[in-house]
């Protein structure tokens, strides 16, 4: 029955309930945020408790963001993908890791802004980068509705009964009601403290339960279990440093003032940021944060600068996925020693051959690490490591962690050098080096398990193919069992051979192969990258998507025609020309098209002009009849750039229905808005 057909409750206990709710809100926000309890835990219980029973006697009282509902729902079937209003967008690195880097930052914002000289020192908002996970929460009229990971930027997961969970995040935003903003978007990051973890992983040793890694992939995993109840049981904490979607936001000036702003909105915003003014100062931040990082309860793994001036964030804007206005600064990888028990070697998705180096377990850069990369034979050799060896690992951040060199110090004995295998260790077939390569790389292709997992996973990935719900597991079994040795083979599965695999039941196999028929709709761009052309990644897909129109037109392309493509060079030319000359690729192509996959063929002859070169489209809301990826392609097609972000800069915005903040910004800019009748006739000089 749903609650708004359920009976009132009497007045006394809606107004009883009211006044708990409120009180419990107030001493979780004390208690999980501040770190100054009022009341001690007993009585906060007997609140709870009082309220649960008011709940139980009248289902009418409940609510969403009522403190009894933080743990509901059921086992989730799988984490629903959500489309976000706006773009999670990752944030530049500053390559140099010196405190000095910073001047590069500043030096690059007075710049782009114009600035002399004699200019004052411009502002920043100098925070933590946390090592967490991103997550965005959405409340409407205060009230939080939904949370999302930042996936792909684009589209994200659904985990809003597990957040749910997490006391830090506030169920309802403090202030009045009418006083909040109709919708508000939250980023910010899920991250689990050392002390939290440390206690979690004593917990699992006593129960004689594998101990997690560090506190980052657990704090990830537990964020995206299909199971609340899971993370209900996790130690996790939340910080928040920005905004998504907003409407009916106060306006400030600073995104200093935003963030405070969201403090009295009850939501936790770290103590350790600060504004600073000019290089300087940005300098001072990064060596103090760098001095006391190891004493902070929680893992980070560099400072994050921002300009503070908001009117200065929207003048810099955005550049391909990144903000203009904000950069990551990292800080130097750190350094452990350990011992090198040996050498194994691992086959990628292209068949290249890696020495990975099978290490004493040591703790160094927020995880234990066992394992760790030595590259190539030839960097093995320059770094003159052997088994058997006292060896320096080196990780910083997410960087995969590598073998530095050696201690200093004589060996107790002879060991010989390692050799590269002749033979790939998963197919035995014969491995080869190009001549002038460092790369040793298996012949197998896609007769190597190895290749094929990989190949697969690669061709269904979210900027791949994008094919819903086939992962690592259901591969592994996919390949195992011999139902899948070649990409187009995916295409011929059904139900009773997904049935039949362990742990797949009928709903799951059910919802994989639409997500297998939603995926034969896609762009070129796409489709290129989903084959694993070496040396073509999503930029140059796109570049050789946009230049020939045509995938018949590029199969037959010679170097020196791929040579024309903006950003291509010889050895990506050479590349993407053998890869098509191989009768197997064409084949495999072939029957993929067969299978149904297509994409809206553009058909600008690559030696005219384009026309929409040089002007830059943000896409809005849901057009009548074109999808966004089909809508993106023919303007990127065109000669045209597709943002996600409205600036002065942006040429047009096309907006369909639903859109949202992005056409109200194009119209207080001033950007002239389309709607796909619009898009079309622009487009109409490319396909006259």
């Amino acid at each position: 029955m749903a609650l708004d057909s359920l009976p009132p409750a009497p007045q006394a206990a809606a107004d009883r309930a009211a006044l708990l709710r409120q009180q419990l809100h107030h001493h979780a926000h004390r208690y999980y945020v501040l770190d100054a309890p009022e009341i001690p835990d007993a009585e906060y219980d007997r609140l709870f408790a009082e309220l649960q029973a008011l709940e139980a006697s009248h289902p009418a009282l409940r609510s969403a963001d009522s403190p009894t509902q933080r743990v509901i729902g059921q086992v989730l079937d799988g984490l629903a993908p959500v489309r976000h209003a706006a773009p999670m967008l990752s944030i530049q690195t500053e390559t140099d890791t010196r405190p000095e880097g910073a001047r590069a930052f500043d030096a690059r914002v007075r710049r782009e802004l114009e600035l002399t000289d004699e200019a004052p020192a411009v502002a920043y908002a100098a925070e933590l980068k946390f090592d967490g996970l991103a997550i965005n929460l959405r409340y409407e009229a205060g009230v939080l509705v939904q949370a999302t990971t930042r996936g792909d930027g684009e589209t994200g997961e659904d985990v809003t009964q597990n957040i749910r969970t997490i006391g830090q995040i506030p169920l309802r935003l403090q202030g009045a009601a009418d006083a909040l903003p109709a919708v508000l978007e939250v980023r910010g990051e899920v991250y689990m403290r050392r002390d939290d973890f440390e206690r979690l992983n004593a917990q699992q040793r006593e129960r004689g339960e594998k101990t997690y890694v560090n506190p980052r992939n657990t704090a990830a995993g537990a964020v995206r279990q299909l199971d609340p109840a899971v993370t209900a049981a996790r130690p996790l904490s939340f910080y928040a440093y920005g905004l998504g979607e907003a409407v009916g936001l106060p306006t400030f000036a600073r995104h200093s003032e935003l963030i405070s702003w969201l403090q009295q909105r009850g939501l936790p915003v770290n103590e350790r940021r600060r504004v600073c003014e000019g290089a300087d100062e940005l300098v001072a931040f990064h060596r103090a944060v760098e001095a006391e990082r190891d004493a902070l309860p929680f893992d980070i793994d560099g400072v994050v600068y921002k300009l503070d001036r908001l009117d200065w964030q929207r003048r810099l804007g955005f550049k391909s996925r990144e903000p203009r206005w904000a950069v990551a600064h990292k800080f130097p990888a750190q350094e452990q020693a350990t011992r090198l028990n040996g050498i194994d070697i691992q086959v990628g998705r292209t068949g290249k051959l890696t020495p990975v180096a099978k290490l004493e377990p040591v703790f160094v850069g927020g995880t234990t690490v066992s394992n760790a990369t030595l590259h190539n034979l030839f960097e093995l050799r320059r770094k003159g490591v052997r088994v058997g060896d006292a060896v320096i690992v080196r990780r910083a951040g997410d960087v995969i962690p590598e073998v530095v060199g050696r201690m200093p110090g004589e060996r107790a004995a002879y060991v010989p050098n390692f050799r590269m295998p002749s033979a790939c260790p998963v197919c035995a077939s014969p491995v080869k080096r190009e001549q002038g390569s460092l790369e040793h790389r298996c012949t197998g292709g896609l007769f190597c398990a190895a290749q094929r997992k990989q190949a697969l996973l690669h061709f269904a990935g979210r900027r791949a193919m994008d094919i819903e719900g086939l992962g690592d597991k259901l591969v592994d079994q996919l390949v195992e069992a011999g139902l899948v040795r070649t990409l187009p083979e995916l295409y011929t599965l059904g139900i009773a051979k997904l049935s039949a695999l362990e742990r797949m039941a009928d709903k799951s196999a059910a919802n994989l192969l639409a997500g297998l028929e939603k995926s034969k709709q896609t762009t070129l761009a796409r489709f290129l990258f989903a084959l694993g052309i070496r040396h073509v990644g999503e930029s140059t897909a796109k570049d050789l998507a946009r230049h020939f129109g045509q995938l018949d037109a590029l199969m037959d392309a010679s170097v020196e025609q791929l040579l024309q493509v903006n950003d291509v060079g010889p050895i990506v030319a050479e590349s993407v020309q053998q890869f098509f000359a191989q009768p197997h690729h064409r084949e495999v192509i072939e029957r993929l098209r067969a299978a149904g996959i297509h994409w809206p063929e553009a058909t600008i002859d690559a030696d005219q002009p384009k026309p929409l070169a040089g002007q830059t489209l943000v896409l809005t809301g849901t057009l009548p009849s074109m999808g966004r990826d089909e809508a993106q392609a023919l303007i990127e097609a065109a000669g045209g750039k597709v943002s996600g972000s409205v600036s002065k800069k942006t040429s047009y915005v096309v907006a369909g229905a639903e859109a949202g903040s992005k056409l109200a910004k194009a119209q207080e800019l001033g950007v002239p808005v389309l709607d796909e009748a619009g898009l079309r006739a622009l487009l109409a000089p490319a396909h006259g």
